[in-house]
């Protein structure tokens, strides 16, 4: 759903920087030019233009059916190469210190895990093994699944939540709901899915809502921005200076297992990088002070 909306805000942008002429009148050469402007004018970052790219070349293509000429002479939007931020083992659990309950676990959960914010937020009851400490992680970032480390100190706690999670889904059902979202055509497929106990949110919304596709009233996952605001809040109680948000705990999950010894293949697989190139970033927070060399001034 947030693809879509992202794609038709752009398709709109596009459409109104055309004196808004009909998408079948314009062509190769608008699209260079609106592209151009984006990162010339508009000034925004490389992965913002792709997604416009992207939103354009799916209207073309899948809705129009229609190829567009290979577009050669697009000014591309400059790609900076940023570190990450990164906490220190102390931070994180001085930060981790901060939050209680729900929100202390599904952090916990990013940094044990590695796991993205959605990552953890959709996560299904069924893709729990407490018995081989493992965490399926389903049509992650590419659509592609991976096993993630269950931390062994956080079972006891997502064994709680998974009970208060069911607690929740009984009455649901009790009520005449019960009914959780199934991607793609699981819910023709299997139509008493959707009310299976595997298939519920391990971390559930605290109201039922209704689907904005089909009508349908479900139980969905929390917001993300339940936890974004109690990262938040516990990064200012901690007096951490650096801006963290959740993606930080995932960013201090890679740089304190290469820290440990880890290789970086294992890493990749972990994080769900299509390309090591990616992965290795981390290696670059780990050195210290310029390639890790000792400044003079600290010598004897």
């Amino acid at each position: 759903m947030r693809t879509e909306q992202a794609y038709i805000g752009w398709i709109r942008r596009f459409i109104h920087a055309n004196g808004r002429r009909h998408p079948r009148e314009l062509g190769g050469r608008e699209v260079e030019s609106f592209l151009t402007h984006l990162a010339t004018r508009g000034e925004v970052a490389a992965g913002t233009q792709n997604q416009a790219l992207s939103a354009l070349l799916f209207l073309y293509r899948e809705v129009l059916q229609h190829d567009l000429p290979w577009m050669s002479d697009i000014v591309r939007a400059k790609r900076p190469r940023r570190l990450p931020v990164v906490l220190t083992r102390d931070e994180v659990h001085l930060l981790l210190a901060q939050l209680e309950g729900r929100d202390w676990l599904m952090a916990s959960l990013l940094y044990g895990s590695g796991m993205r914010l959605m990552e953890c937020l959709r996560l299904r009851v069924k893709d729990v093994d407490f018995q081989r400490h493992d965490i399926i992680v389903r049509e992650g970032k590419g659509n592609k699944d991976r096993h993630v480390p269950l931390p062994r100190k956080l079972m006891a706690a997502l064994r709680g939540q998974i009970a208060s999670a069911r607690v929740l889904h009984l009455a649901d059902v009790a009520s005449g709901f019960g009914e959780v979202y199934l991607p793609h055509a699981l819910a023709r497929k299997y139509p008493r899915a959707a009310r299976e106990w595997g298939w519920q949110y391990v971390f559930p919304a605290s109201q039922r809502s209704r689907d904005p596709r089909t009508g349908a009233v479900r139980r969905h996952h929390l917001d993300e921005k339940t936890l974004q605001r109690a990262v938040q809040r516990a990064r200012r109680s901690a007096n951490i200076a650096k801006p963290a948000t959740c993606h930080t705990l995932r960013h201090s999950f890679a740089t304190h297992l290469l820290e440990a010894g880890h290789d970086i293949r294992t890493i990749q697989e972990l994080l769900g990088h299509k390309d090591v190139a990616t992965t290795q970033i981390y290696t670059h927070v780990l050195n210290r002070g310029g390639q890790g060399v000792l400044s003079p001034l600290d010598r004897g």
